[in-house]
């Protein structure tokens, strides 16, 4: 049986050398996000001015109102062109992209905590117009952007603390005048996936839950019903995040879950909706408020980044089957990183890395080579 050990190496240093070829994760001032120090929550990388390169998105205020930004990359990670979202500040908690109306560019949809959530509509330019309101205001901890009734159009699942968490019915224009209901009444929802783990051809959804709520993964019966319940964990876990690949290459999904207060976890589907093994990394009094899974050393296997509180962030290299996970660290332990994002911004073809920190400067991180 495949198994996964963890490297916990403690070291002072971000660069950490392997087999496998590590890579080092560097930041300066041109690399910073923007100049202000905001109650960031989000951040998400994606080609919203069609010009080749991925932009960045940024999701501020959580709890107090804030302005939402948008940076444009002028080439090779270089932020120089920044827009406002919107006109209101808002308690925004995420703000996810994809295409919600079908015409071919990333529209942006904002969640915020107790007020209005939002769908911006993009012109293909990258210049963003307000379109419609959806759900009520509630307690919203993220979104998540998946078709979940199988009808051709991008669903937005709304995550909420304590209260209900329910998916939108997009009517194909970015409208969405229906919605559903997910999960318990009062699950305190961090974060959500949606993925086809028993292969079966419909999202299932796999719940991050804060609280001591139990994590548990939702089946989907075609029909954007999820009755049938598949718990995990430790029942009593502090869950923030979660993300999906294919770690042991099995041809079943898997999941990394993001906790605080305990280790991390990776846990190897059965290809039925449930879990086979459980894989612990971190520290044991980790405190990852965010989860992204990249090829980041370009090795064909899935690696993890880790956003942490309070901690250094980390990437964990994966090694291969039997040979577990190496730690490397960046950025600054006195840092909130509530939410980061990978993707290549500099065009090298490896996944760089944009963290949103709460009082605290935002920033990209270069994935570069060990020796340069």
């Amino acid at each position: 049986m495949k198994r996964f050990c963890v490297a916990l190496l403690f070291l002072a240093s971000v660069l950490f050398a392997s087999a496998a070829g590590d890579r080092r994760f560097a930041t300066g001032g041109r690399l910073a996000i923007g100049t202000e120090t905001n109650r960031s929550a989000s951040v998400r990388l994606g080609d919203i001015d069609g010009d080749g390169d991925l932009d960045v998105v940024v999701a501020n205020g959580r709890h107090w109102p804030q302005q939402n930004f948008l940076f444009f990359n002028q080439g090779r990670s270089r932020l120089n062109l920044a827009r406002p979202l919107g006109r209101d500040l808002a308690t925004s908690y995420a703000a996810e992209l994809a295409d919600l109306d079908n015409d071919g560019d990333l529209d942006i949809a904002v969640g915020n905590d107790m007020a209005p959530n939002v769908i911006f509509l993009n012109d293909s330019r990258g210049r963003f117009q307000r379109h419609t309101a959806f759900g009520e205001p509630t307690s919203i901890r993220s979104l998540t952007l998946a078709d979940v009734d199988g009808d051709g159009d991008v669903d937005i699942l709304a995550n909420a603390r304590g209260r209900q968490n329910r998916i939108h019915l997009n009517d194909g224009a970015a409208n969405f005048p229906s919605s559903l209901p997910f999960g318990n009444a009062d699950d305190s929802t961090i974060d959500v996936a949606a993925a086809d783990l028993n292969h079966d051809g419909h999202p299932d959804l796999i719940l991050a839950n804060r609280d001591a709520q139990q994590n548990v993964v939702l089946l989907n019966d075609g029909k954007a019903h999820f009755e049938q319940c598949v718990p995990f964990g430790g029942g009593r876990d502090e869950t923030r995040s979660v993300a999906v690949a294919d770690f042991d290459q099995d041809g079943n999904l898997d999941w990394a879950v993001g906790n605080i207060g305990q280790s991390n976890a990776i846990y190897l589907g059965d290809g039925k909706g449930g879990v086979r093994e459980t894989i612990r990394f971190g520290r044991p009094d980790g405190r990852t408020y965010s989860i992204a899974i990249a090829d980041m050393n370009k090795d064909g296997r899935p690696d993890i980044v880790a956003g942490n509180v309070g901690q250094p962030n980390a990437v964990f290299f994966h090694q291969g089957a039997g040979n577990g996970f190496r730690e490397t660290r960046f950025g600054d332990s006195s840092q909130v990183t509530y939410n980061l994002a990978v993707g290549d911004l500099n065009g090298d073809v490896y996944p760089d890395i944009a963290v949103a920190n709460s009082d605290a400067q935002n920033a990209v991180y270069l994935n570069l080579p060990l020796k340069q």
